[in-house]
């Protein structure tokens, strides 16, 4: 293909991608109240609106929520699709084994963050009140607060598939990983410390399983790297 080829090729992807997401939109739209239910059935507490702006607000960030979670594994299967001209079979075969692991993995880290939020963030900053307040919970805040944490913790669990791939690349290698050991583990506890409360075993608790999913990812590292070198290798071989 030549350049307008590509561009081309890449629009009609990128239009189905939006199709897509259009989609899931309108189905979270209609299933908005259900969605909302499933939320706020365990508070202890009522939520409530202060102004007309925050009901269509709840509406279009819920049925945001399910446009972006539903249209992430077709978009990485759109991609795939686009860069696999350019692929050997083998290559295309690894690759697309990417696609599910992706979406597992951001449902598992949305999941995470969200038990986190429910199970120890929420009831801790409640405890803090001690009756000094009177407590008044909006929508707008009460989920803002929630995807601030639970997001970055799904963005977060990409990290085992993109040291995969950056390593089958060349980019990354399991040496500089362990290397850098020590710095990452300081980012890592510097982000459990911005999305959770400032109390030292909340921060611990959040921190730990970043710390844990980078260690992971040192694994699969050596793993793809140790791979791409018994192919290299035997390449070599088969020169000869």
């Amino acid at each position: 293909m030549n350049m307008t080829e590509h561009l081309t090729e890449l629009r009609k992807r990128l239009i189905w991608t939006a199709v897509v997401f259009i989609v899931f939109f309108i189905v979270g739209f209609v299933f908005v109240r259900d969605i909302y239910g499933f939320f706020v059935n365990d508070l202890d507490f009522t939520l409530n609106v202060i102004s007309p702006g925050e009901i269509i607000w709840i509406y279009f960030t819920m049925a945001s929520v399910v446009a972006v979670v539903g249209t992430i594994p077709f978009f990485c299967l759109q991609a795939w699709l686009f860069v696999r001209p350019g692929l050997t079979p083998k290559e295309r075969k690894v690759s697309l084994s990417y696609i599910p692991a992706t979406f597992l993995l951001f449902i598992g880290g949305l999941a995470f963050g969200y038990y986190v939020f429910i199970d120890l963030i929420l009831p801790f900053l409640l405890s803090l009140n001690d009756g000094m307040f009177n407590e008044i919970f909006t929508v707008d805040k009460y989920f803002r607060f929630l995807l601030r944490v639970t997001l970055p913790f799904a963005i977060l669990f990409e990290i085992p598939i993109i040291t995969m791939f950056l390593t089958s690349l060349g980019i990354l290698t399991p040496d500089f990983m362990r290397k850098t050991r020590k710095y990452a583990y300081l980012i890592l506890i510097i982000i459990g410390t911005m999305i959770s409360p400032p109390d030292f075993v909340l921060q611990i608790v959040v921190a730990v399983p970043l710390i844990v999913l980078y260690e992971i990812s040192i694994f699969l590292s050596a793993f793809t790297f140790r791979k791409k070198q018994r192919k290299h290798e035997a390449f070599m071989d088969s020169d000869d």
